[in-house]
C-alpha cells in the first residue's frame, strides 16, 4: 500500500477476502490519473513486490493500463483509470454487503480536513 501512496493513488479501497473466497486474502483496488500514471504504479509495485517476496507477480493489462490486475498471490491488486473502476465497479461486486475499507486521502494544501 505504500507503493500506491508514493505514487499518488486515488481512492485507494482494501476489501478483506479471507473467508469469502479462495482466490486471495485481500483484494486492493486503486485509480490513477491516466493510464501513463496506472502503468507507472504497476510497475513500480511489481518491482517491489519481487524484491520483498522474491518471486514476480504476474500482471495482465499493462500494454493499455486501463484496467491493470496484479496477482501478488494472497493479494490482488486492481489498478484502474477512474472512467473504467466506474463502469466495472469490483468494490460492489466483491463487498458482500460489507463497506469496503477505504483509507482517507489526505488533504491537499490549502484545503480542509474531511470530517
Amino acid at each position: 500500500m505504500q507503493s500506491l501512496d508514493d505514487d499518488q493513488a486515488v481512492e485507494v479501497v482494501t476489501i478483506p477476502l479471507a473467508g469469502k473466497s479462495t482466490i486471495a486474502d485481500h483484494m486492493v483496488i486503486a485509480s490513477g490519473r491516466s493510464t501513463r500514471q496506472v502503468a507507472s504504479m504497476a510497475a513500480k509495485l511489481a518491482e517491489r513486490i519481487k524484491a520483498e517476496c522474491g518471486r514476480s507477480p504476474r500482471i495482465e493489462g499493462l500494454p493499455t493500463a486501463d484496467w491493470v490486475l496484479i496477482d501478488a498471490g494472497d493479494v490482488i491488486v486492481h489498478l484502474f483509470r477512474p472512467e473504467v473502476r466506474s463502469f466495472y465497479n469490483l468494490e460492489r461486486m466483491w463487498s458482500f454487503g460489507d463497506a469496503p475499507a477505504a483509507m482517507p486521502e489526505p488533504p491537499r494544501t490549502g484545503e480542509q480536513p474531511r470530517t
